[in-house]
């Protein structure tokens, strides 16, 4: 399976803010969308950084007025990121061994979507379940 399989299944809008947002900006965002990391852009296309709850969390323990800084100062902006013909096992990995939750998917240099590990594994609850329905067929039949 491939991550195109996955955007297909769940589209491929992505929520994005700009560096110069604040983090109450980013909050209110969060909440309203019901998400844990936004991608973050300043034209709406082009990665610039990623920046999640954690970064959040960090920033709060200890930082006077927090709700005030810049998205660009709390963004990750060594994005990991992955194309649409990548596989799920390799992004999988990726997450594994870098920690991270959510990869932007990106094409010719444009955000073209934001696979979470929560995606990832649906689609792995998918497959499986359709290997079973299978398996059960042929040993029925």
């Amino acid at each position: 399976m491939k991550i195109n399989d996955v955007l297909r299944g769940k589209g491929n809008q992505v929520v994005t803010i700009s560096p110069d947002a604040t983090v109450t900006e980013l909050l209110a965002l969060l909440a309203e969308k019901n998400i844990g990391a936004v991608v973050v852009s300043a034209d709406g296309s082009t990665v610039s950084g990623i920046v999640s709850e954690r970064d959040i969390v960090r920033l709060w323990n200890g930082t006077p007025d927090a709700g005030d800084v810049r998205v660009s100062a709390i963004m990750t902006a060594e994005v990991r990121t992955a194309a649409p013909d990548d596989l799920i096992d390799n992004l999988m990995l990726l997450m594994t061994e870098h920690r991270i939750r959510h990869v932007p998917v990106v094409v010719d240099g444009n955000l073209a979507g934001l696979v979470s590990i929560g995606d990832v594994v649906k689609s792995r609850i998918g497959e499986l379940e359709f290997e079973r329905e299978q398996l059960s067929n042929y040993i029925s039949s």
